[in-house]
């Protein structure tokens, strides 16, 4: 992929479904997927008490030369990742560079709380939307794309938040033939 990867960061209480998938779907378009631990452990583990190895730590990811950064939801995942400092200024790094970043779950409101979906389409899981701050709320919608932000609003929707970001990432094309491996 022309040396584009994108990092889907995992912290201690991530939603599985939501990163698994999002990874699987990305790999299986032929996307350089670099799973990333916010802490110094590389077994992290889910919401659900299943545990996922990242194959990288945070320190070590080279995160300013990612083309897209992914936000896996879950709680207490979500606090996880916003509480983390060097996550949290690179996302808005990214977001204010027009780099692409994905939330799903109850992760777009990290963005929100931070700003950065003033005047934005954005979605998040139900009960989350107080902290899409300045954010138009389609309640028509489970995933969507406004500029470089592309968020979802759960496990409900996760196939289409991960080919969502396929598409965007490699193309419609390569994103048709995923679709089409997933029956989807």
């Amino acid at each position: 992929m022309d040396e584009k990867y994108v990092l889907v960061f995992l912290a201690d209480g991530f939603e599985e479904t939501e990163a698994i998938a999002v990874i699987d779907i990305l790999r299986r378009g032929s996307v350089d997927v670099r799973v990333v631990s916010l802490t110094e452990d590389f077994l992290v583990k889910g919401a659900h008490g299943i545990f996922v190895a990242a194959e990288m730590v945070i320190e070590n990811a080279e995160i300013d030369n990612a083309y897209a950064l992914i936000l896996p939801g879950g709680m207490p995942g979500t606090i996880n990742l916003k509480s983390n400092e060097l996550l949290a200024s690179k996302v808005k790094e990214f977001v204010e560079a027009g780099k692409l970043v994905g939330a799903i779950c109850a992760a777009p409101s990290i963005l929100g709380e931070m700003g950065l979906l003033n005047k934005r389409k954005a979605v998040c899981y139900p009960g989350f939307e107080a902290s899409l701050h300045g954010a138009e709320i389609p309640n028509d919608k489970t995933t969507v794309v406004d500029g470089n932000i592309i968020t979802s609003v759960g496990v409900k929707s996760v196939i289409e938040f991960g080919l969502t970001l396929l598409e965007v990432i490699a193309g419609s094309e390569e994103r048709r033939n995923v679709e089409s491996q997933l029956k989807y």
